[in-house]
């Protein structure tokens, strides 16, 4: 049996307003995660580990960091005719830029033509997960209809935080839901809700004609949750892909079907805290369904004068001098030093702490240098008047600042 010809189109132009300041100079797909990786890293490792291997990746905020890493640790074989590639907003259609997620897919029109696929995946860039994009695909071309919107099981009590999904037992969609104040229940478990994961799968001709119907109506948003996806379901052309029947190879009881948004400096803390225990809520070491990422090419952690890790991940190039690290991630090119303690918090690339210092409940971003003696994140109102941005009782430090003493 021939393979369905895909093309997968990856959502990575907006602005990540929520997660500023990691964001006041990159694009929020650009944004490190878990030590040595980029957010986007996980969507592409999920459709190439799915044998998904012609991908367009669309761009639009400060995306030259997002399109280095792209062009650096996303080479496929063109021989094979697969490639990942990064295209900016082009203005085919017009001079403005991307009008919403919808319209960032109608601008690049042109990539649906050349590749003239049967089936177009379209996934955000943005979430902390593995999923086996092959058997939602499956699903979708049995279901014999145009649409197939990925949804994962929240408890109903929370579900007015997402776009929620009102689904028939079959699985068909009756309604799509932007955070309504009763959400409904499924019919296997009234106490829980499907909420949208922003991933679609769409057979071609209906997407492409549903996009050009999109254009033309003045009112639209041109949102692909917001407008694409209630056309469907009005339609009765949609179905839910429940992702708890979702099968990864190698996954874990306690890390199978784990799914977290980073849209914010919380959830992007927790999600890091995540990584870290004996037994991880999501687990980074699964050697069959590896996150692809380019290493940057330093020498190992190396550890000194009694430094101390306790339930942490240390990158490559980190120098642990006396210092102690818990609960932790660090990048590479991490240093502290003699009595410096972090705890329960995010350091990027190329940071260095100072003797004595301590990192609390905190994210530095890039080549923070911290003092010595310097304290932060442990009295969060003196991590205000320094100017740093607090938010759910995380303190997170602007990329090339400089944390001096007094």
């Amino acid at each position: 049996m021939d393979r369905p010809r895909v093309l997968s189109v990856v959502l990575a132009g907006g602005e990540g307003k929520r997660l500023m300041p990691l964001t006041a100079d990159r694009a929020k797909p650009a944004v490190p995660f878990g030590g040595t990786y980029r957010l986007i890293d996980f969507v592409l490792s999920n459709l190439v580990n799915s044998d998904l291997t012609k991908i367009c990746v669309l761009t639009q905020y400060k995306s030259h960091s997002l399109d280095r890493h792209i062009s650096l640790a996303w080479r496929m074989s063109s021989m094979l005719g697969n490639y990942v590639t990064s295209v900016p907003a082009q203005q085919r259609t017009g001079k403005q830029w991307y009008l919403g997620s919808a319209d960032a897919i109608y601008q690049s029109m042109n990539l649906i033509q050349d590749e003239d696929p049967e089936y177009v995946v379209v996934f955000g860039a943005d979430n902390i997960y593995r999923m086996d994009v092959e058997q939602m695909l499956n699903s979708h071309i049995d279901s014999g209809l145009d649409c197939t919107v990925a949804g994962i099981r929240v408890p109903r009590a929370e579900a007015s935080q997402f776009g929620i999904i009102d689904a028939r037992p079959d699985g068909r969609i009756s309604e799509f839901l932007e955070k309504p104040a009763d959400p409904p229940g499924l019919p296997d478990s009234p106490e829980e809700s499907f909420a949208s994961m922003g991933n679609y799968i769409f057979t071609r001709k209906a997407f492409t004609d549903m996009l050009r119907a999109d254009a033309e109506d003045t009112e639209s948003r041109h949102d692909m949750g917001g407008n694409i996806i209630p056309q469907f379901v009005d339609a009765g052309s949609a179905q839910v892909y429940d992702f708890t029947l979702n099968d990864v190879s190698g996954s874990t009881d306690k890390d199978k079907n784990y799914w977290r948004d980073v849209g914010t400096i919380a959830s992007y803390h927790a999600a890091h805290m995540d990584l870290v225990s004996i037994n991880p809520i999501f687990n980074l070491y699964n050697r069959r369904w590896p996150i692809w990422t380019a290493q940057e090419q330093s020498p190992g952690a190396k550890f000194l004068e009694g430094g101390a890790i306790d339930e942490s991940i240390v990158s490559n190039g980190c120098i642990i001098s006396g210092g102690d690290v818990a609960y932790s991630v660090l990048s590479p090119n991490v240093r502290v030093n003699t009595n410096a303690r972090v705890e329960g918090s995010v350091v990027l690339n190329n940071c260095l702490i100072g003797r004595g210092a301590r990192v609390n409940s905190a994210i530095l971003d890039k080549n923070v240098i911290v003092d010595d003696g310097v304290e932060i994140g442990v009295d969060k109102e003196k991590d205000l008047a320094r100017g740093f941005s607090v938010e759910d009782g995380i303190t997170v430090v602007e990329k090339n600042t400089h944390v001096v003493a007094g």
